[in-house]
């Protein structure tokens, strides 16, 4: 048995081989899903049409450097969209709570990440910063503030990670193909809201977008954020415990595009995915989660590795609103 504290009061036990068992368990569950044929990589972007939709990973990283391993967790394919919990991250650090959210909203939007049709009918503001209108807007704020390298510095701080780069052939896919992305900078700007050019606003966007990451990497951002902000190796401050509270709830609510509602009830982690196949979760425990499976159901996150979150949750008592 492991006695895991963080900082505060004993979070509870944890059997080690119990959990290695749960994740199998919860693998083995995601590779049936995948043997079944269910699911389809993302093909609008030529670079992420290209990945193996048999390819799975699950990485659980806990706070006293235990991890816990299924798939080939080193492997790297791109961020996508859990990029944007860096981008608000940086933000929150750079202007506060009060300021981040006089330029986009926090509430969830209840239709596809990509679409505009609340943006140009029913308000200016971006419903919240984790589709893709609301992470366009937060790049607006930091385009000016901060050059690529320092954001990629940061992205590797953050998810305990020095080996993250730039995946040059996702970026030059992003690039070429991101008209719709581009749209919706322009539509901003049109409304008054963009804060900064729209072609280097969105060049900052698809970077971030393109950064080279593995499931270990997502598991090291998941337990930054489950430690509120701490690197729990090195001690130092990353982010304000607030902002993080903030990062978290957004992440519950929107994190999962439109099915973040079904998710919070079935799953309830704090959690973001991306269309490269990515997710990433902050447990209670504390403990961060990363999934890579880029075969994905109709909303655009990981199929199997949505199936076996349910099982790891269900099992482990990992549900915010859970007793245990």
């Amino acid at each position: 048995m492991h006695y895991y504290t963080y900082n505060r009061d004993p979070i509870g036990f944890i059997d080690k081989a119990a959990m290695e068992q749960v994740f199998r368990e919860g693998y083995e569950n995601g590779l049936d899903i995948l043997e079944r044929g269910e699911g389809k990589v993302a093909d609008y972007i030529p670079a992420l049409a290209k990945a193996d939709p048999k390819d799975f990973a699950i990485c659980g990283m806990l706070i006293n450097g235990d991890i816990i391993a299924q798939g080939d967790i080193d492997r790297r394919f791109s961020i996508q969209s859990i990029s944007k919990v860096i981008n608000l991250a940086v933000a929150l650090r750079t202007y506060g709570v009060d300021e981040v959210f006089r330029h986009v909203m926090m509430e969830p939007s209840g239709d596809e990440f990509n679409s505009i049709i609340k943006l140009d009918t029913k308000n200016s503001l971006p419903f919240n910063p984790l589709i893709n209108a609301g992470a366009i807007e937060v790049a607006s704020m930091l385009v000016e503030k901060y050059t690529f390298e320092e954001m990629l510095q940061f992205a590797r701080e953050l998810c305990m990670d020095p080996s993250i780069e730039l995946d040059e052939e996702v970026y030059r896919s992003e690039f070429e193909t991101g008209n719709r992305n581009r749209a919706i900078a322009y539509l901003l700007q049109s409304k008054g809201v963009l804060l900064a050019d729209p072609q280097k606003t969105v060049d900052l966007y698809f970077k971030m977008c393109s950064l080279s990451v593995s499931a270990k990497s997502l598991a090291g951002l998941g337990l930054v954020l489950a430690c509120d902000g701490m690197n729990p190796f090195s001690r130092e401050s990353l982010i304000r415990p607030g902002y993080v509270r903030c990062i978290k709830s957004i992440m519950f609510t929107c994190g999962l595009y439109d099915y973040s509602g079904e998710f919070g009830v079935d799953v309830g982690i704090p959690a973001k995915s991306g269309v490269g196949g990515g997710i990433m979760c902050a447990a209670r425990v504390p403990m961060g989660i990363g999934l890579w499976g880029p075969a994905l159901d109709e909303h655009g996150n990981s199929i199997a590795s949505v199936r076996a979150l349910e099982h790891i949750s269900h099992r482990l008592h990992l549900h915010v609103f859970d007793y245990r």
